[in-house]
């Protein structure tokens, strides 16, 4: 049985004591999902910096515009799940443990996503808009698309078009090459296989059935690494250029965290790692993007 989808403003959300001013602050931080939107913070920025021409301020707009647009998803994903984590006892859930309010969540993710829109246009009328539309998507995935088997689109979406917010900013606006975007959006559909593993139980429990869900741990941790070892790959041989040795350094990486990460039985306890793994093998291709910024734009 599916349950109702719930909206950044549904009332019906559980009521909750009061908190304190610290409290809040703490929650909204454990609430924004930290970890990855650091890590696509740190993505944006590597791109940035591969692609260069631009002044410093234009660059730091850019990696706000995807900060504060990380930020609005985390929180929007929190407030929008927070009863069905509440059904399922998610103790790891500041708004189930009340360190946080849903009215505080609610704002917070708003004006996130306001300062998003307006950093994402100070970046130009075309980049910003491919931005918000990546945006959007992953909005539209926590609202809607996560209970559905097309949940892994919103991901390759919004991912593959990172790389074209940062061209697009550019004098003369070019779009980035096509095997940028595909290597970006093969690494971001294989973090959403991972992402899920430590919640497929209560995701199925409440009727959540993305795709991961419907594949289970095991199907999910394959399909993940097949993704993002394609993502290396087409970083290494789609480039203009013979394949340097610190290319097959970082695929070699990549092929032992994909290792490391389908070794092991993958059960609750340690549903973690692999997306500890995905996020190193996402750091290797970091830097093998800005080995490869000649070749960017």
């Amino acid at each position: 049985m599916k349950l109702p989808t719930t909206t950044i403003g549904d009332d019906a959300a559980p009521l909750l004591p009061p908190v304190s001013s610290y409290a809040t602050v703490t929650g909204l931080l454990k609430a924004c999902h930290p970890l990855p939107a650091a890590a696509v913070s740190v993505l944006m920025a590597a791109l940035v910096t591969a692609v260069g021409g631009r002044g410093l301020m234009a660059g730091a707009a850019a990696v706000g515009a995807v900060a504060t647009g990380q930020l609005s998803v985390g929180w929007c994903n929190d407030r929008a799940d927070m009863r069905r984590d509440s059904a399922a006892g998610r103790r790891d859930k500041p708004l189930v443990t009340g360190e946080t309010g849903p009215t505080a969540v609610s704002v917070a993710a708003i004006v996130a996503l306001v300062l998003c829109v307006t950093l994402s246009m100070a970046c130009g009328l075309l980049a910003g808009s491919v931005h918000l539309a990546g945006v959007a998507a992953a909005w539209w995935y926590n609202l809607r698309l996560k209970r559905t088997v097309v949940s892994w689109l919103p991901y390759a979406l919004a991912f593959g078009l990172l790389p074209a917010f940062v061209t697009l900013a550019l004098p003369g606006r070019p779009w980035p090459p096509l095997w940028l975007m595909a290597a970006a959006a093969l690494l971001g559909t294989g973090a959403h296989f991972v992402n899920v593993l430590p919640d497929i139980d209560q995701d199925l429990a409440a009727g959540v059935n993305g795709l991961p869900q419907r594949l289970g741990r095991r199907r999910s941790v394959c399909v993940a690494a097949v993704l993002v070892l394609a993502s290396s790959l087409v970083l290494l041989i789609a480039p203009d250029g013979p394949v340097t040795r610190p290319g097959w350094a970082v695929l070699s990486m990549t092929v032992l965290l994909c290792v490391l990460a389908l070794a092991r039985p993958v059960r609750d306890a340690d549903a973690r790692l692999p997306f500890l793994a995905v996020i190193g093998i996402a750091a290797a291709d970091v830097v093998h993007l800005l080995m490869l910024s000649t070749t960017i734009a």
